[in-house]
């Protein structure tokens, strides 16, 4: 699962939701699914947290850039 991308990561979870929401599927075949759905969950999570992290603003302070981290709470 490492070497998905977010995208591809995210069209696979979709299309494991879109399955398992039609309820056409064999209830071991729905386990599996769901299994792997909570994996790309996490994996989604994850890879998000990740990029949250790396988020930051770009200030100018006595006229030199620095960098700080990026502020979820600022402006809610």
């Amino acid at each position: 699962m490492e070497d998905l991308t977010f995208e591809q990561a995210m069209k696979r979870l979709e299309e494991i939701v879109s399955w398992l929401e039609a309820g056409d599927v064999p209830l071991d075949q729905s386990m599996t699914l769901f299994e792997e759905g909570t994996k790309l969950s996490a994996y989604l999570s994850k890879l998000l947290d990740t990029a949250e992290q790396k988020v930051t603003m770009i200030t100018g302070q006595n006229g030199t850039e620095s960098e700080v981290p990026f502020d979820t709470e600022e402006g809610e």
